[in-house]
């Protein structure tokens, strides 16, 4: 049975002008998506073409384009005479770049059996990579063998991100001669490290930590280059884009003689103790000993934490700078200012007798203090109380001085205050004075401590660079000079010369003429009939100076002490200040043998040789021992000054 299909029709089902304007709007629907979407591509392509080229241009670059630091060559140190002092040698060391590197540790252990690495070595490493961009490189070793460099060329293969790089390391020819004043290089701090050419951080190599190294740190590095270099996907070089050469560092010259500062430290023997050579014309210093001392060869590529601990745990301290750093009672030496003192305040004349009875003492007090010679030395003047050192006559000048004077006196020949070196690190010392008491002990000051100031004893606290430097003004015709080690610098082998300038003298005496007596008294100790360290007179010159004893024990009460009892580390130190040719001196020297025991028997024959070595006519000749008969004799009187001159333990305090 048919059934009819009702409410449809055919024109219903049909109609052309409905579907033509859906058509219609579909197409203009999608004509716009379309031109929208055009619009938006021609956008980005635009923005991605003007605006932002640059920017997707140089993040390509950088896919196969890599800029790294050149690290300059290091200035080179020389002595006045072109001798190097410090100089550079190639090396190799092993860098690796921790962006290419996919597993870190197991790198690490593949090279420690390839080539060894030791836990010191992988922790330097993790902290100058902690320190570092992930795409600079860092160093894993330095120094590397041509037998571990030929190991590792062979296994390069195996090792992506690491790679040998060639170096020039620096190097020491003279070890412990000169390691306190050249000092020594190692590895960057954070705070060492500066920005490249291209902006980003470099690591600089080898900086200065110490002494000249580090003084002149900015003058010897020089400045940093780079290079871009094109770069496959193994990270291996193909060709050099751009290059811009480093600029080497400056080259050193100092005022140092490595002859005379080889004699120095030679005349020491086994002695521990410092030493400072200067050119009284010029505040040149031509020797600076500090023993014992160390190879600074062992800091370059980092020293190990064994050997360091060994450094810094002696009992004789080799990286203590005794010259520049340390600080020692002045002793005799101190005399021929508090005479000069004396002269200048117009307190004594130089031909004003003195009555040495052998003590002093204070009024109203019965604590003595002592000469070296029972009974005294009967009537001095200036001359021969220095020629003698005659502990009564400056006991009683520092006595009428009062500490204000001679705080005052003493101050104009730089003690008390920096010398001018241009080393880091230098002390200062302690000029006794009534506000520096007050202020460090908060205490006030007492007679008796005036009294032993006349002799270098009590507060005093010099440097041998403050006693050279002082040295050199009574030398100079009482001109005080900044002492300084760099003479000139330039900026390459075969470059010219630049002098560094340096500061005028400052006159310290109204009246040179006041200076004879001192000169004439101080020759006599060398070479008067009664003169202290007559047993170390030179021959063929002649010579000027002053001993002195610091102690480092005291006496009990008028006890003496016997020095060759004591043990040794508790000996005392011995001093010595002098300059020569005496009539036109050409070298101030200062001096202290720790644990000498004696100025006169110790420190004098050690300046003799050094002296010696300074005149003689040809450099590094030693002249002839002179021929005193009463050299026993004079041995004998030294070792009774030096034991007397130590003052009492407990001096009387009477405000």
């Amino acid at each position: 049975m048919k059934r009819r299909l009702t409410g449809f029709s055919s024109a219903a089902i049909k109609n052309p002008r409905m579907e033509a304007f859906v058509f219609r709007r579909r197409a203009a629907l999608a004509f716009v998506a379309a031109l929208l979407a055009t619009v938006m591509l021609a956008t980005g392509y635009a923005r991605l073409q003007a605006v932002e080229h640059e920017q997707y241009r140089t993040r390509s670059e950088s896919n196969r384009i890599k800029a790294r630091p050149i690290l300059p060559e290091r200035g080179l140190i020389l002595d006045r005479n072109g001798e190097l002092l410090a100089d550079n040698r190639p090396a190799y060391r092993l860098e690796l770049i921790p962006e290419q590197v996919a597993d870190l540790a197991a790198t690490l252990d593949g090279l420690a059996e390839l080539i060894g690495l030791g836990s010191e070595e992988r922790e330097r490493f993790e902290q100058a990579r902690r320190a570092a961009r992930a795409f600079n490189p860092v160093p894993v070793r330095y120094r590397l063998s041509e037998a571990e460099v030929a190991r590792f060329a062979v296994n390069r293969h195996r090792f992506p991100g690491v790679d040998v790089v060639p170096y020039l390391s620096r190097h020491y020819p003279h070890r412990e001669l000169l390691a306190h004043a050249l000092g020594y290089v190692g590895q960057p701090a954070p705070e060492d490290l500066v920005a490249d050419a291209s902006g980003r951080t470099a690591i600089l190599g080898e900086v200065g930590k110490a002494g000249i190294e580090r003084r002149y740190e900015t003058l010897l590095r020089g400045e940093p280059g780079f290079e871009r270099v094109e770069q496959n996907a193994r990270g291996r070089d193909l060709r050099i884009i751009e290059r811009i050469p480093p600029r080497a560092g400056n080259d050193l010259i100092l005022s140092i003689d490595i002859g005379l500062q080889s004699a120095a430290v030679a005349a020491f023997g086994n002695q521990h103790g410092a030493a400072v050579a200067v050119d009284p014309r010029s505040g040149e210093v031509l020797a600076l000993v500090s023993l014992p001392s160390f190879d600074p060869n062992r800091f370059i590529g980092g020293i190990s934490r064994s050997d360091y601990a060994a450094l810094v745990q002696s009992p004789s301290r080799p990286l203590f700078d005794r010259a520049v750093q340390g600080g020692y009672e002045p002793g005799s030496t101190i005399k021929p200012f508090i005479a000069l003192a004396g002269l200048e305040t117009g307190l004594r004349r130089a031909d004003q007798p003195f009555l040495s009875t052998g003590a002093f003492t204070l009024p109203g007090q019965p604590r003595e203090y002592r000469d070296w010679r029972k009974g005294g030395h009967g009537w001095v003047d200036v001359r021969a109380a220095l020629e003698q050192s005659v502990n009564t006559y400056f006991y009683r000048l520092a006595h009428d001085l009062g500490i204000d004077r001679i705080s005052e006196q003493m101050r104009r020949y730089g003690f008390g205050e920096p010398t001018g070196i241009d080393l880091p690190g230098e002390a200062v010392g302690i000029l006794p004075s009534r506000a520096w008491k007050q202020a460090v002990r908060n205490q006030p000051w007492f007679p008796g401590e005036t009294v032993i100031s006349g002799i270098g004893q009590g507060f005093w606290v010099t440097t041998p660079l403050q006693l050279a430097r002082a040295t050199a003004a009574l030398a100079d015709g009482g001109r005080l000079r900044s002492l300084h080690l760099l003479r000139a610098r330039r900026s390459g082998p075969g470059e010219p010369v630049e002098v560094v300038a340096t500061e005028a003298p400052m006159a310290v005496l109204e009246r040179p003429e006041l200076l004879r007596p001192i000169h004439e008294g101080l020759v006599a100790v060398l070479h008067g009939s009664a003169g202290t360290a007559r047993a170390s007179a030179p021959v063929g010159y002649r010579m000027a100076g002053k001993t002195g004893t610091a102690q480092r024990v005291t006496r009990r009460g008028n006890e003496s002490l016997v020095l060759d009892e004591l043990p040794f580390d508790l000996r005392h130190r011995a001093l010595f200040i002098g300059y020569a040719p005496a009539d036109a001196p050409e070298l101030a020297l200062a001096l202290v043998v720790e644990s000498g025991g004696s100025g006169s028997l110790t420190a004098a024959p050690v300046a003799r040789r050094i002296f010696d070595a300074w005149l003689a006519e040809e450099p590094g000749a030693e002249q002839p021992r002179a021929a005193i008969p009463s050299e026993q004799a004079a041995a004998t009187d030294s070792a009774a000054i030096d034991a007397a001159e130590q003052p009492p333990a407990d001096p009387e305090r009477q405000p």
